[in-house]
């Protein structure tokens, strides 16, 4: 191992490991080393900082830069959770489940498994708050994920039951309890101010809308995440919408995914063709089948 290789990883070992709960890095890590001895062999000190000050700066601005992502793309979850347990769920999360990846849009791909496995953050409001982490993950891969080119209109005029058809990969389907994807919007718009009595009253009103939203009977709803002109929107579905979207994600035919969408459905047969017509008329105006 180079000499270079063995410094990116000590200092990255120490950059990267938890802050205290005080928000400063420990003199000792978990692992037994001693920031304080590695500070002292790997940085100088200057007149004003000595080393362990100086690499503790790295070490904190790494983690609130952490800390400052995870609560762009969870603001519903600590809507619904609040502030204080928002901020021990975040970095038990992140502390758990540390970036691996060089991009920072990564950092929550695990957190609803995680959640599953530590429901004492959520337990008040365990089914909402999966919701929503499940739209906020999934919106973030709608915004970000590729979008490949779209079918020819001829092309999809002469498909067939035995056909297959393929969807963008930024497409997300979910099922849900909660109408989420209005709270969400609701959540976004209230952004606050600087000024404390705003910021106040903005706190407050997230709050009335969580509790509204909390007191709802459960029930199915299946909703499109997806990505048009570089933005986010979230489409309900039908529950034959969502089973055929659904067959056909998993590579069904054209002829199966359709069953599928009719299995167990309550809509009158003679309503079924228009049903498809429109259905496939209106994904593909809105550019999701491709080539």
């Amino acid at each position: 191992m180079s000499g270079l290789l063995e410094l990116q990883r000590r200092v990255a070992a120490a950059v990267m490991h938890p802050l205290t709960r005080q928000e400063t890095m420990p003199r000792r890590r978990k692992d037994g080393a001693s920031n304080q001895s590695e500070a002292d062999a790997i940085i100088k000190p200057n007149d004003r900082l000595s080393s362990f000050e100086r690499l503790e700066i790295y070490n904190r601005q790494y983690w609130f830069r952490l800390y400052s992502c995870f609560e762009e793309d969870f603001p519903g979850l600590m809507a619904i959770v609040g502030r204080k347990k928002f901020d021990a769920l975040m970095r038990a999360y992140l502390t758990e489940i540390p970036s691996t990846s060089f991009s920072l849009r990564n950092l929550g791909s695990q957190l609803e498994h995680w959640l599953r496995e530590h429901v004492e953050f959520i337990e008040a409001r365990t089914e909402l708050a999966l919701d929503m982490v499940r739209i906020e993950w999934a919106h973030i891969e709608a915004f970000d994920s590729a979008a490949e080119p779209l079918l020819d209109p001829d092309d999809l005029a002469s498909v067939n039951e035995d056909s297959h058809l393929h969807l963008q990969p930024y497409l997300r389907l979910l099922k849900l309890h909660y109408p989420v994807d209005d709270l969400i919007i609701e959540v976004r718009s209230e952004s606050g101010s600087s000024d404390s009595s705003s910021n106040n009253a903005s706190v407050a009103r997230k709050r009335r809308t969580v509790h509204r939203v909390a007191q709802l009977e459960p029930e199915d709803i299946h909703l499109a995440v997806h990505r048009h002109d570089n933005a986010v929107y979230y489409k309900q579905l039908g529950r034959e919408d969502y089973q055929l979207l659904s067959a056909l994600i998993a590579g069904e035919s054209i002829g199966t995914a359709i069953d599928s969408a009719f299995e167990g459905s309550a809509l009158p047969e003679d309503e079924r063709v228009p049903f498809l017509q429109t259905a496939f008329q209106t994904w593909a105006s809105l550019g999701w089948f491709i080539k």
